[in-house]
């Protein structure tokens, strides 16, 4: 008991209650929003296109929302923008169960991409001004630990939902993060939070456009994640898509799916990412992207539970690889003084993310399900080409830099 307090007291009692806050409000995320577009496809007459459009508008609103947030914390506090957003949240949800028009859902789903870009960076940004900077690497840990055990529970119980009452995961999630809004509310008013140090600097569009026309490296890395992610984002819009359509099972299929995705990522995590330390950072941005096309082209011959899951194994280890991998080559690439607006600029990542559903439900409106796995796969594969050249870019910038000094 005495480990588990002094465990504990390591950290500011907020930082808890966000973690814990975490696990729940996103247990309750994906216990709807990857079905959405099952919901969408069931109970409205749109294309898959349209549909694509419709899951996309959050990461849209998400690339967006980052700068915009990061200015409203610094100019009003973490705590309004937080509270703010979170409650924002809980309307948008239960709106979702009123909506009856594709616009409505748009719209809705814009406002969530809006809202979660606003808490997710405040969020993490008060997590480090209450820990001690030797503490933060864990903090930060403990909170990737918490999304992915929210992810790993959350589509089980969306998978029943969606048989079963759709609208019902709604109001369970509008209510989650209502209640997550009032306890915030409690502690924040009775917590004094001193920060440990200056709020960064804010990166607006200017300053993201200026650095991405300037240096290369961080351009063409840019452009290869870009790609990455049109095709990791097809797992939550046109995968539900294409299993339900194909098997009599799928939308069961695709909540194990998502759960086993979430259950490697926690226990996978740490010992690969230790192995991946052994290698450069673009040499396992290569194979995770290599891993990932792989795993889309497998889910093309997908009939039943055995080849869905060893496809989603492979997808699963790529991530793992490439998305810190990705965090550590722009923490190179950024000058001290500019550290903040260059995960700022690459921020722009999550374009991908927007335009992959559209694209991958033009696919699957116009050819078929196993023919847009192709198409996306090769374009996943293309990121290699950008990895590969920023990582010239990269070098050539290192040596000219050394050979200035000298």
């Amino acid at each position: 008991m005495l480990k588990i307090k002094r465990y504990i007291g390591q950290f500011h009692p907020i930082v808890w209650v966000l973690l814990i806050g975490t696990v729940l409000a996103r247990g309750s995320a994906f216990m709807t929003l990857p079905f959405l577009s099952i919901y969408l496809s069931r109970n409205m007459d749109l294309s898959p296109m349209i549909i694509g459009l419709t899951v996309g508008m959050s990461p849209l609103m998400g690339t967006v929302g980052g700068f915009i947030g990061g200015h409203l914390s610094d100019r009003y506090g973490r705590k309004r923008v937080m509270l703010l957003s979170i409650f924002t949240l809980a309307i948008v949800f239960y709106c979702f169960t009123l909506a009856k028009s594709q616009g409505w859902f748009i719209l809705l789903n814009a406002l969530n991409g809006l809202c979660n870009s606003f808490f997710e960076p405040t969020s993490q940004a008060l997590m480090g001004d209450v820990t001690d900077q030797k503490k933060r690497m864990k903090v930060y840990s403990l909170r990737y630990t918490a999304i992915n055990v929210g992810a790993s529970v959350g589509p089980l119980l969306g998978a029943y939902f969606a048989n079963h009452s759709a609208k019902l995961s709604f109001i369970i999630t509008a209510s989650t993060y209502f209640i997550y809004a009032i306890v915030l509310v409690y502690f924040m008013n009775r917590i004094v939070i001193t920060p440990n140090e200056q709020t960064k600097k804010t990166v607006s569009f200017r300053d993201a456009f200026s650095i991405v026309k300037r240096d290369r490296a961080l351009r063409y890395l840019i452009l290869g994640i870009i790609l990455v992610n049109i095709g990791y984002v097809q797992i939550d819009s046109n995968l539900p898509q294409h299993l339900a359509h194909t098997l009599k099972d799928g939308v069961v299929i695709f909540s194990i799916l998502l759960s086993i995705n979430a259950i490697m990522v926690v226990i996978l995590q740490m010992p690969i990412s230790h192995f991946a330390e052994k290698f450069k950072p673009m040499q396992t941005m290569v194979v995770g992207a290599i891993l990932i096309a792989a795993g889309l082209t497998g889910f093309s011959f997908v009939n039943g539970w055995v080849i869905a899951i060893l496809f989603i194994f492979l997808v699963t280890l790529g991530e793992i690889l490439i998305f810190p991998a990705n965090s550590i080559l722009i923490d190179q690439l950024a000058p001290d003084h500019l550290r903040g607006t260059y995960f700022g600029a690459g921020q722009f990542r999550k374009i991908g993310s927007f335009v992959g559903p559209i694209i991958g439900g033009y696919f699957l409106t116009h050819l078929d399900g196993q023919k847009m796995f192709w198409l996306i796969s090769i374009i996943t594969l293309t990121s290699i080409f950008f990895f590969t050249v920023g990582n010239r870019a990269h070098v050539k910038k290192l040596e000219t830099n050394d050979g200035s000094t000298m």
